[in-house]
């Protein structure tokens, strides 16, 4: 547990250096948010679209910006440094858990996360949105979206320790944008096409998106924020399970 804390705060270090890539974080979907709502916020008007749950389209969309800022994770990138660097072959020759090696960075991904969520959502407030579900439902809302950041950002980082390139794992980090357009986006799940329908129930990002769209919209939304903490618990354990054994395996 040393080992695992000593490392984390030298990853929440790092983030802290270059504030810089924050800035993209936070505005690019913000930028998305309000464009979205600015195109489709007056086709689905609050008093008259029963799945708003009588707010108002931003409050549909600010889980997409959400689940979008939890997926600019640089955890991987910071990986690939130290692999380049030489400092990554000592950690693993040294008697450090692997599962630390893994969790450490995840682990500061999560605490970024978790802090820019909040600030997606109090940006969020002049739209008018409120969190339904109160205070606890607010905290959920956070952690989870703080737990899809570690889990992409893990799957991420095992593409760094299967590459060892930066320009590899940048632009496999590509693949999440795919995943979030076969989500019930725009309109929920029973609206969409029977071909969309389908893709987006297979979609495991769906459900963490309904989880957080319920928390935002309904006041006891628990069936679907149970589904999506049950997804990003059996990806979370298959992301460490792949990292672990890549690093076992590394040469």
């Amino acid at each position: 547990m040393n080992e695992f804390l000593a490392l984390s705060r030298r990853a929440i270090r790092e983030v802290l250096r270059t504030p810089e890539q924050l800035l993209p974080t936070v505005f690019i979907p913000l930028f998305f948010l309000v464009v979205n709502v600015g195109q489709a916020g007056r086709i689905f008007p609050s008093g008259g679209t029963p799945f708003l749950g009588g707010q108002n389209y931003a409050a549909f969309q600010v889980p997409s910006a959400m689940l979008l800022a939890a997926s600019f994770g640089g955890a991987a990138l910071f990986l690939v440094e130290d692999i380049e660097g030489g400092y990554f072959d000592k950690l693993r020759a040294s008697p450090v858990s692997r599962v630390a090696i893994v969790l450490h960075r995840l682990a500061a991904e999560g605490v970024k996360s978790f802090v820019l969520a909040g600030v997606i959502v109090l940006a969020s407030l002049p739209f008018g949105i409120s969190v339904a579900s109160g205070p606890l439902g607010f905290l959920l809302l956070l952690l989870l979206a703080a737990s899809w950041a570690v889990v992409f950002s893990g799957f991420v980082q095992l593409l760094a320790l299967k590459t060892r390139s930066a320009a590899a794992t940048q632009s496999g980090s590509l693949i999440f944008f795919p995943l979030l357009f076969l989500t019930p986006n725009f309109v929920p799940r029973h609206l969409l096409t029977r071909p969309m329908e389908v893709a987006a129930t297979f979609n495991p990002v769906t459900y963490i998106m309904e989880g957080l769209r319920s928390l935002i919209l309904q006041s006891s939304p628990w069936g679907a924020v149970g589904r999506g903490y049950a997804v990003v618990a059996v990806a979370g354990a298959l992301m460490v399970f792949l990292n672990v054994r890549t690093i076992r395996a590394y040469d």
